[in-house]
């Protein structure tokens, strides 16, 4: 029984494999745990693997993709059709062998670790941008509480917060004041 078509559902520590002859019949459909997935790879010869878009998916790729096997990630979305009945890594696992064989599917390209460092630095700036701007809100509402109006943009709100830090807004009161330096 020779394995063609492998679909594999990535997790936190143990991940389902699904792998299907050439004639659609199902040759495995096993758990692994995350320290048996490279080994048990290394022994099968090289075949497509299926894996959804995720977290941790590109690492998978190169690794599977460095022993020879052809791998093509995939948008969860367009998985989701190819489940048959009720949500299991099982399931899912097969929904994903299935889909990665159709002819019209959507493929994510494999990213470099270059370029998810990237990514990444990309993220922690928008997540960084993100909480600057709730904090900003934050300042402003509190103020507002007090009927002091803040002017728009990041340099006012700094000015704002400086002057409480240094004890220059004697029409906030104290206990609010407080609050702002996140003291309790």
């Amino acid at each position: 029984m020779q394995v063609t078509t492998v679909g594999l559902d990535l997790a936190k520590n143990i991940f389902q494999v699904h792998g299907v002859t050439e004639t659609g019949e199902v040759a495995f459909n096993r758990p692994l745990r995350r320290a048996q997935v490279l080994a048990f790879f290394e022994r099968l010869s090289p075949y497509l693997i299926g894996i959804e878009a995720c977290a941790s998916s590109h690492h998978w790729a190169r690794e599977l993709s460095q022993l020879g096997h052809t791998v093509r990630l995939m948008p969860p979305m367009y998985v989701k059709p190819y489940v048959k009945r009720g949500k299991s890594d099982a399931v899912d696992a097969e929904a994903i062998c299935e889909a990665v064989t159709r002819p019209t599917m959507r493929f994510v390209e494999i990213k470099s670790e270059e370029q998810q460092a990237l990514l990444s630095l990309h993220r922690a700036r928008d997540f960084i941008v993100r909480q600057r701007t709730q904090l900003i809100n934050m300042v402003r509402s509190l103020a507002a509480e007090f009927g002091i109006t803040i002017a728009r943009g990041v340099a006012r709100a700094i000015e704002f917060a400086r002057s409480i830090i240094d004890g220059k807004q004697p029409e906030l009161p104290d206990l609010a004041q407080d609050v702002a330096r996140h003291r309790s």
